[in-house]
């Protein structure tokens, strides 16, 4: 009869645990609406783009990554070419240049292709800024401190900030800020500018002049990277989506706004290799590359979510690199979210986010502090380039909950985007132009805390309730004490609810976290450690203190929910652990090791 009664608190248990999963999950990660982008064609999207090489004669190679320079320097001599790198990087991606003879280019590609150590040989072609980008007049710094006086942020301008409005933060900026997580800037370059001295920055590196000198002599980046992570509540300007976020900048594109594909992929594996989470791309071609693609899926492939820009030629295309599966395509909104007259659109959108219209409205675009044409100043610019770094910000701000997966990380965006305002301004086809809706930062930290947090919470109770059936015993709190199921709290998910009530602590990274998360005290870039996510610390205080029989209830409790927080990560595929190519044997090896010590130090 006990049997019977612990079975059914098991059952009540797993129960509770799927609910508050399958809440969490929503529509699944396999869902055709929500799911993976196919992999499209390299086929012809954009007429406003400029992709015609700079050097029509240059080829590009992405050689495998365990060949040597000397077999690079011996197929160049046995084809009558010097293959030059990009940048010093080359010895980590093996990604050369050749300046070819064009009559003979066709063959030498031909000749590349067929060779094994080869994994893509094109055209090296040339991606750029759309010229709607620019579009915008500086505004200068307007005496606005009174009307944000007293308020959060207190940056006087915050309140022309509709774009930020638009997707929610100021309800968001309570419960999370992007600490710690890495957001990589692939542009112009990044200047530091008087909005921009208190943001953090991570080295970065120049791949069109291959030089640690990384400043925009455009003014594209620095305007993207305000966006992002403009200094906030500084009594300065404006305010940016994840301000306590790292800003890595990587300048690919000259003074002109142009790049070639082999330095923005250089740049994509520089920035996955070097910690950043998140990379934004705010530029784009109508030409596919292969050497581009296998740069945004190795990014996507170790971790690091990729946002980028659908384009601006108003067309039913989708630009390069925002095409690829593995890559956040972003559209375009104006004040009146309706998608913009300049946005691209078609079905790899995946949301849209606000980008601003100056054509009318001259304060209609987004504001951000930037160095354009020599003026440190405030501009209202307007592009898909200015709607990416919106979704890059909030991406930065799901990372920093602990998820770092990025098929989870834009799960996240889709599920909880919402539909625009005013329904008449919305097209029939709607997912082509919006994809899955404006995103919404505050939903998406919502979702990220409390679904994440409640999951792995009743995954460690159901555990529980298997471990109390087993041993025939239905009282949680007496089998493991009061102790024991605060330790089974703190394992699992910690008290992950106070954010959302506003709540502010010292240490509040660990209080709103269980125990495998607190690699996050570390910085956003260790999250997912192998010491902190296996059952390690369950069994070192089970070999010290097992001998204490009045301490078994804490090792059970902490055990159980570290187990409960492993095989929720497990199924949710939220984490990406460092190191471990097989995540998910790795973590439900690990939970069932720390259920294990649970059961043993429970029976006593």
């Amino acid at each position: 009869m006990k049997k019977s009664r612990g079975s059914s608190v098991a059952l009540a248990g797993l129960v509770g645990g799927l609910v508050v999963g399958g809440w969490w999950l929503g529509r699944g990660r396999d869902d055709p609406a929500t799911g993976a982008k196919e992999e499209p064609a390299y086929a012809d999207a954009s007429d406003d783009f400029d992709d015609t090489s700079d050097e029509p004669g240059d080829v590009v190679v992405d050689f495998a990554d365990d060949v040597d320079s000397a077999y690079v320097e011996h197929l160049g001599a046995r084809l009558g070419v010097r293959f030059a790198p990009d940048s010093d990087y080359v010895d980590h991606d093996r990604i050369y240049r050749a300046r070819v003879d064009p009559d003979g280019e066709r063959a030498l590609l031909d000749t590349l292709r067929a060779d094994p150590k080869v994994e893509a040989a094109e055209e090296d072609l040339t991606l750029s800024i759309p010229e709607a980008d620019l579009e915008g007049e500086p505004e200068g710094i307007r005496d606005t401190a009174s009307e944000q006086r007293g308020k959060f942020p207190n940056d006087p301008r915050f309140n022309e900030q509709w774009h930020l409005a638009q997707i929610h933060m100021p309800d968001t900026w309570d419960a999370a800020k992007g600490e710690g997580v890495i957001v990589a800037v692939i542009d112009t370059g990044v200047t530091r500018t008087q909005d921009l001295q208190q943001t953090e920055f991570v080295p970065g590196w120049n791949f069109v002049n291959n030089s640690a000198n990384t400043d925009d002599d455009h003014g594209h980046g620095t305007h993207v990277a305000g966006t992002i992570a403009q200094s906030t509540n500084n009594g300065v300007g404006v305010a940016g989506v994840a301000y306590r976020a790292k800003i890595m900048p990587l300048k690919v594109l000259s003074a002109q706004g142009s790049g070639s594909v082999s330095g923005i992929a250089d740049a994509i594996r520089w920035a996955s290799d070097h910690g950043a989470k998140v990379i934004n791309m705010s530029l784009g071609g109508r030409m596919g590359s292969q050497v581009l693609g296998k740069a945004v899926k190795y990014a996507h492939d170790h971790g690091t979510t990729v946002v980028c820009a659908a384009g601006n030629d108003g067309k039913g295309k989708v630009s390069y690199p925002a095409a690829y599966a593995g890559a956040v395509a972003v559209a375009a909104t104006q004040k009146d979210e309706a998608t913009t007259f300049y946005s691209n659109w078609g079905k790899e959108i995946d949301v849209a986010a606000p980008g601003g219209n100056t054509r009318n409205d001259p304060t209609g675009g987004v504001l951000q502090n930037t160095m354009f044409q020599g003026k440190d100043d405030y501009y209202f610019f307007m592009g898909t380039s200015m709607a990416s770094p919106h979704v890059a910000g909030v991406a930065a701000l799901i990372v920093g909950q602990g998820i770092t997966d990025p098929d989870a990380v834009e799960r996240v965006l889709k599920e909880t985007a919402r539909q625009p305002k005013g329904g008449k301004s919305v097209p029939a086809d709607f997912k082509q132009h919006y994809g899955a809706g404006i995103v919404d930062a505050a939903a998406a930290v919502r979702k990220a805390q409390l679904g994440m947090g409640g999951f792995e919470l009743s995954a460690a109770g159901a555990l529980a309730a298997l471990v109390l059936g087993r041993l025939r015993r239905r009282d949680l709190l007496a089998r493991f004490g009061l102790g024991g199921v605060a330790a089974l709290v703190v394992g699992a998910s910690g008290l992950f609810f106070l954010p959302q009530l506003h709540v502010h602590a010292p240490a509040m990274a660990l209080l709103s976290h269980g125990f495998p998360a607190w690699d996050q005290a570390l910085g956003a870039s260790w999250h997912g450690n192998l010491l902190f996510y296996s059952a390690l610390a369950p069994v070192l205080l089970g070999v010290l203190f097992y001998g204490f029989p009045r301490l078994r209830g804490l090792i059970a409790g902490f055990a159980l929910g570290v187990a409960g927080h492993l095989f929720a990560q497990a199924w949710l595929g939220a984490v990406d652990i460092r190191w471990m190519p097989w995540d998910h044997a790795w973590l439900v090896g690990n939970g069932l090791l720390a259920t294990a010590i649970a059961y043993v130090a429970a029976r006593k």
